[in-house]
């Protein structure tokens, strides 16, 4: 029988019975969905962490040394404890980087983790929950901070210690209204009367954390209020993204030259970029990629022996027709061929049903929350592989038994 032929009778028969049809394919239909669904969510994630939040965060082009792994969720207990009894980096450290690494763009302290947090005061209006960091004037540079008002900060406002801010744009936004307006204002921070300086550009947000929620103050400000913070940290940004392998192998030795560290002590710091970041986010998707599979493929199986089960069943009701066309001359072969395209068809009307719900549900979740979805070919073509799978695997036994019926008793059938 010809692939065309058989492939027309199969259409006629499940649309011939459309209720049953859609019931029997409704297990690989939510498999499939879940599959395409949850894979691009978690494909936009991937690829918005490695766009956007790792230069956020760490910069572009740009490194850090830091007293802790920016990956410090990997690692046990013990590990943590003696990272917790590293010193901190410091001024004396930050010279010594600098000192070898004269081709660098920016190289900038600021202060680390735990982040202070505050309320944002001006006249009668008020933001909570405000990030509070302090930083020499460089960091504006590795950030890549653009301003759309005012100015950034300076090497004389650090030296100085001077009483001064840069905020973030959600904070001049709900304050003022308009960012123009906050120039030149005073407003309280930690009990801080602080002369805004300059407003910087929008960054945007990920999974509902705003990137423009700060207020940026100069280190020396900042520790005359918060202390010292126990992970300092030193940031530098270098002109090309090819040449940060080697700045963090030379910042690196500069690093155990300031700390006085002996060949085969281990390093009592950390260089990391952005790409440790990256790493532990994908780290983090994998743990959901190894629990998919398994979801998937109970959905998948259950949905293969409901498949066979109305093969069955069809092949029951139509034991006349088959004993009609062996009469009429089809051979076994014709007969195999025909259920089973219509047990491929049926799958893989289901697999297409699937992708295009998965589809659409990566796109209502894209719509009602903060999550990006990005929809791949590869997680298609293995939806549609799997629903042309299932047809096989499980129209083998009802197209064999339909094959095998004798021609004199199938006419014998009412």
């Amino acid at each position: 029988m010809p692939f065309g032929e058989g492939f027309r009778l199969a259409l006629q028969a499940i649309f011939a019975h459309k209720l049953r049809s859609f019931f029997t394919l409704l297990g690989v239909i939510v498999s499939v969905a879940f599959l395409v669904a949850t894979v691009a969510v978690i494909q936009g994630m991937n690829a918005y962490v490695r766009e956007n939040l790792a230069g956020a965060i760490v910069g572009s082009n740009a490194f850090q040394v830091r007293r802790t792994p920016i990956a410090a969720g990997l690692i046990d207990d013990e590990t943590i404890r003696e990272l917790e009894r590293r010193p901190i980096i410091d001024r004396k450290d930050a010279e010594y980087v600098r000192r070898a690494l004269p081709d660098a763009q920016a190289i900038a302290l600021q202060s680390g983790w735990p982040t202070p947090m505050s309320d944002v005061h001006w006249r009668n209006r008020t933001v909570g929950d405000a990030l509070v960091f302090g930083v020499t004037a460089p960091y504006q540079v590795v950030q890549d901070y653009r301003f759309v008002a005012g100015e950034p900060l300076t090497d004389v406002d650090v030296a100085q210690r001077r009483y001064v801010a840069v905020l973030g744009w959600d904070i001049a936004d709900k304050l003022f209204g308009q960012e123009e307006k906050a120039i030149g204002h005073q407003i309280r921070v930690s009990g801080l009367t602080l002369t805004i300086k300059g407003v910087t550009a929008k960054k945007g947000s990920v999974l509902g954390q705003s990137f423009d929620g700060f207020v940026m103050t100069p280190l020396t400000t900042f520790e005359s209020v918060y202390g010292r913070r126990r992970t300092t940290v030193i940031s530098i940004k270098m002109e090309e993204a090819s040449a940060i392998e080697g700045a963090m192998a030379r910042a690196q030795e500069a690093m155990r030259i300031s700390r006085r560290l002996r060949p085969g002590e281990a390093d009592d710091f950390t260089v990391d970029k952005a790409d440790a970041l990256v790493g532990f986010w994908i780290s983090l998707t994998k743990v959901l990629f190894t629990v998919i599979p398994a979801v998937v493929a109970i959905g998948i199986i259950v949905g293969g022996i409901v498949i066979m089960n109305i093969m069955l069943m069809t092949v029951q009701e139509r034991t006349r027709e088959i004993g009609i066309r062996k009469s009429l001359g089809a051979t076994r072969r014709d007969i195999l061929h025909q259920f089973m395209a219509e047990s491929v068809t049926l799958a893989l009307m289901g697999g297409a049903l699937g992708v295009l719900l998965g589809w659409g549900l990566a796109g209502v979740v894209g719509l009602v929350s903060p999550l990006p979805a990005r929809l791949t070919l590869w997680s298609v073509s293995l939806a549609l592989l799997l629903g042309a799978t299932v047809g096989v695997a499980f129209g083998v036994y009802p197209a064999s038994r339909a094959a095998r019926l004798d021609p004199i008793v199938a006419l014998r059938n009412e």
